[in-house]
């Protein structure tokens, strides 16, 4: 049976709750450490690796030793597309200076600027 536990951010230092219902979660999806950052550091260093600005000190991604990993819904935010007009949400902050657009828009970009050629004869 499980109870809850306060553990350290190894990050920022922060006490935090690790509840029975993380820690079944856990146990459910076979992961045998404990979370080593708090929620926010967490969420933080996902972002970053998500936006590639995380480079990893290990250098192992899953396999570096450094505990499971709990999967969140990902925040979204809203947008506007740049192409269409649709108010869409993204999986990321939009920032001023790049277009963002919505799923049909940003799969028809893809496509167009793919490199052609490799097909069958």
């Amino acid at each position: 049976m499980y109870t809850d536990k306060t553990l350290t951010c190894r990050d920022c230092g922060a006490s935090f709750v690790f509840t029975t219902g993380e820690q079944e979660f856990y146990a459910s999806k076979g992961f045998t450490n404990e979370p080593s950052r708090c929620p926010d550091c967490r969420a933080n260093r996902n972002r970053s690796r998500d936006s590639g600005g995380y480079s990893g000190g290990a250098g192992g991604g899953y396999a570096s030793g450094g505990g499971g990993y709990e999967r969140r819904e990902r925040q979204m935010f809203p947008a506007v597309c740049a192409s269409c007009g649709k108010e869409t949400t993204v999986p990321f902050e939009p920032r001023g200076d790049r277009p963002v657009y919505c799923s049909d828009c940003f799969e028809t970009q893809r496509r167009s600027s793919a490199p052609s050629g490799g097909g069958s004869r």
